[in-house]
């Protein structure tokens, strides 16, 4: 772990991968959509897309989406009742990026994966095909788990968490950067809302024993997620060789600012 890096060569990545946490996008209170972070967040992302940069995302949320449209005030504990939230929220969640995004004359693409579909050679190949000629076409892709029929009892189709799918994105498509965007301003010591004496950490340059021990006390996010599973996806970027950085998403204009070098968030350097 260092102090500090500099950070000046983000301005020259093309291929970045965005991944954005249910509290990043959602209501605290209520667990519904924040429609003002959304439109802030696609603003800056079709802004980043017009300096010819190409943006994949990986969005969480769906869950929080359908609970809405359904009436569902507390976040559901069964399965099933999940899973259907996830359906229609889904539907729901793309139905508000496709209109924020057409306000800016953004193009935008679906993709819903499960595990099998990254690990099998034959659809790998596949996903990785289609992204490229998206990307080529100027389109940004929205990639989310398909809880709808992905789910802990079917661990060979589970990601999990979306911090592990987003990793999994960017080493299938060869990005220069995963930008992971949580509640918290990037990993620290401890649990920096129970221990004012928690400190930050501005640069992981190896993952050991140590570092994973310490991860499993910060929870970061109201989502599936915790710092635990962020570290566990910075292991799997950086032995594709591409950084990372893990940034508060209250703040979505974080996101341009490290691409301009600014000292956000943890970098765990490749």
């Amino acid at each position: 772990m260092e102090t500090i890096i500099d950070r000046s060569y983000f301005k020259d990545k093309k291929r970045v991968v965005v991944k954005i946490g249910t509290s990043s996008i959602t209501h605290p209170e209520t667990g519904h959509v924040d429609l003002i972070k959304l439109e802030k967040f696609v603003r800056v992302l079709t802004d980043i897309r017009n300096r010819n940069k190409e943006v994949i995302v990986v969005s969480s949320g769906a869950v929080g989406a359908g609970r809405k449209a359904l009436g569902i005030k507390e976040r559901p504990r069964e399965l099933a009742i999940t899973q259907a939230c996830s359906a229609v929220g889904q539907a729901q969640l793309m139905m508000i990026y496709q209109k924020l995004f057409a306000e800016y004359n953004q193009t935008i693409a679906q993709i819903l994966v499960t595990r099998n579909v990254i690990t099998n050679e034959t659809t790998r190949a596949n996903t990785q095909r289609t992204l490229e000629q998206l990307l080529k076409m100027g389109v940004i892709p929205i990639l989310n788990e398909n809880d709808a029929i992905s789910t802990d009892e079917i661990q060979s189709d589970n990601f999990g968490d979306n911090d592990t799918l987003s990793a999994y994105v960017a080493e299938l498509v060869g990005a220069e950067l995963l930008i992971l965007l949580t509640d918290i301003d990037g990993l620290y010591s401890d649990d920096p809302r129970s221990n004012e004496n928690a400190v930050f950490i501005n640069c992981v340059r190896t993952i050991d024993s140590e570092l994973e021990e310490m991860a499993k006390g910060v929870k970061s996010d109201v989502g599936t997620g915790g710092m635990a599973t962020k570290v566990a996806a910075a292991k799997i970027v950086l032995g594709a060789g591409i950084d990372m950085v893990i940034a508060n998403g209250g703040r979505v204009y974080n996101v341009p600012d490290i691409l301009e070098g600014v000292q956000i968030g943890t970098l765990f350097k490749a």
